[in-house]
């Protein structure tokens, strides 16, 4: 019997898969369970109409990432911290405090994104790649100078 998965189940299938199982698994706990439809042409046609959906928000989700991605590359993120001799920062400048000031010029971008490698620990001008969408990641300009 041919069924839709609604649920990962395991061993079986995942969420969306159309798979041939015995009738009886089907019957006795897959329906039951909520874990799969049958797959007949009225539930074929909504699964490939919710494919279509999900396919066009992912793509709406890349465009704003780009939009994103153009806005972030022209800003320049300017943060200031006490310093000590030659350049050298007391503390360092994390992710979170990128974040912060983004947040404070309208951006919402998670400090997770920011890929930091190491704080930054010296002044002046650092580029930081920030993970907008799995195929889209911007260089953000950050600025560190001497608070006086």
């Amino acid at each position: 019997m041919k069924v839709i998965f609604l649920k990962d189940v395991k061993g079986k299938g995942k969420q969306g898969e159309v798979k041939n199982v015995s009738e009886g698994y089907a019957r006795n706990y897959l329906f039951p369970n909520n874990l799969a439809a049958e797959a007949n042409k009225g539930n074929l046609k909504s699964l490939e109409k919710k494919k279509e959906n999900e396919a066009k928000k992912a793509e709406e989700e890349r465009l704003e990432a780009v939009a994103m991605k153009d806005e972030l590359e022209k800003l320049t993120v300017e943060l200031s911290t006490k310093a000590g001799e030659g350049g050298r920062l007391f503390g360092s400048v994390t992710s979170k405090q990128i974040a912060d000031e983004l947040k404070k010029k309208k951006y919402k971008v998670d400090k997770r994104k920011i890929e930091l490698s190491e704080p930054i620990r010296t002044l002046g001008y650092t580029n930081v790649p920030v993970k907008l969408h799995p195929e889209v990641t911007a260089t953000l300009k950050v600025h560190v100078s001497e608070q006086k």
